[in-house]
């Protein structure tokens, strides 16, 4: 399931099993990178370009062990005709247009510009033990949830499985290269940018075994420090239990009742709260991972008293221990009539949702003066 189609009336109990499918506009489809190749595929692409199968696993290694695509440095594959060659096989998939830094240097939001023209966002955030990416898998969203940037501004396209892993390894450069001060390694990655994760599933699923599988196949980041985030694909949800791959699942709930949820997530008409919480049970119970929560905290919208305790109960009697709540105060955007809780009222829904025996804390907040709300700096260089 590669692609989505919008969300319809309630499904017959015949069409309940199919995927949902939101379909991207057309768009020209981004250069064939090496990343977007199984490995035999790869050797048949180099071997069509007149070299041998073996300068595959060469190219492979440069890219994910030296974390390059610069032909001058690849002193291993002959001089002539190199540029050429390796601009065939690895093109240029992402140009920056704009990078912008907060939190004293911590926080750097990058905006990236496709082939295409297409704009997308990442976000790499430096902590005390750890560096994280925030990265996209659409141009854009298709969920049309109406708090939020990128799903005001709709679905553009999908994103290839290159252009996911390349902020992954531009992210991962930077970070060796001392963009936080001294070289540090890229630790985390959350599939929490732009775009639903798992309306671009074949995509995302390949960029994570890209992510997650050993040098020189992969990045060799750990499958433990890599997080999958959905509004509640519940079709989706069950294909990746069976994927065998031990990535943590987010689940971006953002109010425990129906009535609330089918506004703020309008998939929710499709899969209602119990059954996405069934669906994060059988993922938990498959992998031995804790579902997070996703809830973001809007003011007079979710936070109150009584659905805080809602949520502590439902999620108490769906998931029992494996389960952790992030509390997201909103990050509003301009002209928007949604806000962020008080303080007062982050604190007062954590102790209700604690009460229930549920873990709960307020996500750190990052990079609140540029534009760091997905889809906000995209849409200003729109606007521009």
């Amino acid at each position: 399931m590669s692609e989505i189609a919008a969300p319809a009336a309630a499904p017959t109990p015949a069409s309940r099993s199919l995927p949902l499918v939101f379909t991207a506009p057309r768009r020209p489809k981004p250069p064939v990178h090496l990343l977007d190749l199984s490995v035999p595929e790869r050797k048949e692409a180099v071997k069509a370009l007149g070299q041998p199968a073996f300068r595959a696993d060469q190219l492979a290694r440069h890219y994910f062990s030296g974390l390059t695509t610069d032909p001058a440095e690849m002193t291993d594959l002959p001089e002539a005709g190199r540029a050429e060659f390796v601009s065939a096989i690895m093109p240029q998939l992402l140009t920056q247009v704009r990078s912008i830094a907060t939190d004293s240097g911590d926080t750097r939001k990058t905006l990236w510009r496709a082939h295409d023209g297409t704009l997308i966002e990442s976000v790499l955030m430096k902590y005390p033990e750890r560096i994280t990416l925030c990265v996209s898998s659409q141009a854009g969203c298709g969920m049309a949830c109406p708090f939020c940037a990128t799903g005001q501004g709709g679905l553009e396209r999908n994103l290839s499985t290159g252009e996911i892993v390349e902020q992954v390894r531009l992210a991962a450069k930077a970070s060796r290269d001392g963009v936080f001060g001294a070289p540090q390694r890229l630790s985390n990655i959350v599939f929490m940018g732009m775009g639903e994760p798992l309306a671009n599933y074949k995509r995302v699923l390949e960029a994570v075994r890209a992510i997650v599988s050993p040098s020189p196949q992969g990045l060799g980041i750990s499958a433990r420090s890599v997080t999958v985030s959905t509004v509640g694909l519940l079709p989706a949800i069950d294909k990746l239990t069976e994927e065998g791959l031990a990535v943590r699942l987010a689940v971006s709930l953002h109010a425990p009742d129906d009535e609330l949820r089918d506004e703020l997530v309008p998939v929710n008409s499709r899969w209602k709260v119990a059954e996405v919480l069934q669906g994060a049970r059988r993922y938990a119970d498959r992998t031995g991972r804790r579902v997070s929560i996703e809830y973001a905290l809007i003011k007079e919208i979710n936070d109150q008293p009584w659905r805080a305790d809602l949520l502590g109960k439902i999620l108490r009697d769906h998931l029992g221990q494996l389960v952790h709540v992030n509390l997201i105060p909103l990050n509003p955007t301009p002209g928007s009539k949604w806000d962020a809780s008080p303080r007062p009222v982050q604190e007062e829904f954590v102790k209700r949702v604690e009460a229930q025996g549920v873990a709960c804390t307020v996500r750190d907040t990052r990079g609140q003066d540029i534009d760091a709300a997905c889809g906000q700096l995209a849409a200003n260089e729109r606007d521009k």
